[in-house]
């Protein structure tokens, strides 16, 4: 009995080691693949974008850096419009603790790029290329000023933001779907319903999918300006820490908030680097879009996306402008979500080997003698053929250089004779 316990214990804690060094990747790299082991064990992720929910995130010296209606975890980073790169250290409450890692030099280099740019025409032909799709996981969220209420199921106020995203990007003569199809309700579900809507989308392929969603705090002057002598509400780019497409979304967030704020001063508010996947792991330049929050107006939000979207062309290069974002960008998070799951494998199959074998010496002796038997098997054809070959060589004699002379064999030479 005690062996028994042993083996199972054995066993477990090969696969708890195989779960630790999964979240080692995931606190150094930030990275993480998109459908993991044991999400069910996950009790500590909140429904973001609720209405009223705040959590203050402040500096090292007391000064608020951000502020968001969603679940925040250490880890999660920002990159605000000005460069400053701040990653999460510590959670409590509504309060959360970021210190600062300096500047986000690649951020910073796409801004100096940008600023040297001349600004292209945009000469994007309607030929169904060059397709931006466009859809909202939380088809609820609405504006209380314009639409009565936080919420509206099934027809919020976020529609008129998105149509409004689509008009602008039309008027640049880019093509458009957009997936009206609701996902209520707004709980933790909504990303998988929705991720039904976004791989349908993906059906045309688009050149970047844009889930369009607006921001829950309270405070409505956190979002509102006047950019471009417009009344508006700032930006958010949300991206997922846990997808293997992780970094080029980055990559794409970075560019799109450089050349917008370029374009449209501050018009990107920042990044956001959050817990979580956000169905981004579908493509390399998939963006979770916060158009302000509830207590702004719709009209503000929606003339914020408006401008947001003057960038989207150049940015994704279907303007011909220099440095646009490709699907290549994520294969690099592919090869690594694919050497995460063949570890986790190979210490799951290693850990049952031992439970079915009776202990580690008998777990080695089997896999030993089934090595030998596949080896030997696979030999066998080889050494049949090296067999054959030395056996012909034998009643053939060697000519040296050259082609080899049938009348120098009798056997040969009689056949030869009887043809002629």
């Amino acid at each position: 009995m005690n062996k028994t316990r042993l083996k199972i214990y054995l066993a477990a804690g090969l696969i708890l080691a195989a779960i630790a060094s999964a979240a080692a990747l995931n606190y150094k790299s930030g990275w993480m693949p998109a459908l993991k082991p044991l999400d069910f064990l996950d009790f500590t992720e909140s429904c973001d974008h609720t209405a009223g929910y705040l959590v203050n995130i402040m500096d090292d010296d007391g000064n608020i850096i951000s502020k968001v209606a969603r679940g925040v975890a250490a880890g999660d980073e920002i990159i605000q419009s000005d460069g400053k790169h701040y990653r999460v250290t510590k959670v409590g409450g509504n309060y959360a603790r970021a210190k600062l890692e300096g500047t986000d030099r690649q951020y910073l280099a796409y801004c100096e790029y940008y600023a040297k740019m001349a600004v292209p025409v945009t000469t994007v032909a309607r030929d169904g290329r060059n397709l931006v799709g466009i859809y909202h996981t939380h088809s609820a969220e609405s504006y209380v000023p314009t639409d009565g209420s936080e919420t509206i199921p099934f027809r919020g106020g976020i529609y008129r933001v998105g149509q409004s995203l689509a008009n602008r990007l039309q008027k640049q003569n880019v093509n458009v779907s957009y997936d009206r199809t609701p996902h209520d309700p707004q709980d933790n579900n909504a990303y998988y319903r929705s991720r039904r809507t976004a791989t349908r989308l993906l059906k045309d392929n688009p050149v970047a999918l844009l889930d369009v969603h607006r921001d829950g705090i309270p405070d409505a002057d956190y979002y509102k300006r006047n950019i471009s002598n417009t009344p508006v509400t700032q930006l958010r780019l949300v991206i997922g820490r846990q997808n293997p497409n992780m970094r080029a979304n980055l990559d794409f967030a970075r560019r799109m908030m450089a050349f917008a704020n370029k374009t449209h001063p501050t018009i990107v508010k920042e990044i956001f680097l959050a817990r979580g996947n956000y169905n981004q792991d579908l493509m390399p330049t998939a963006l979770l879009i916060e158009a302000g929050t509830h207590t702004n107006s719709g009209q503000e939000a929606a003339n914020g996306v408006a401008l947001f979207a003057d960038a989207i062309p150049t940015v994704l290069g279907v303007a011909g402008a220099p440095g646009g974002v490709t699907g290549a960008a994520g294969t690099g998070g592919a090869w690594r979500a694919l050497a995460w799951i063949l570890g986790i494998t190979l210490l799951g199959g290693g850990a049952f080997l031992v439970i079915s074998s009776g202990g580690l010496k008998q777990a080695a002796n089997r896999l030993s003698s089934y090595v030998g038997r596949e080896f030997t098997g696979f030999l066998g054809p080889v050494r049949g053929l090296r067999q054959r070959i030395t056996a012909r060589r034998r009643t053939t004699p060697d000519h040296g250089e050259g082609e080899y002379n049938p009348d120098a064999n009798e056997i040969d030479g009689e056949n030869r004779k009887k043809i002629r």
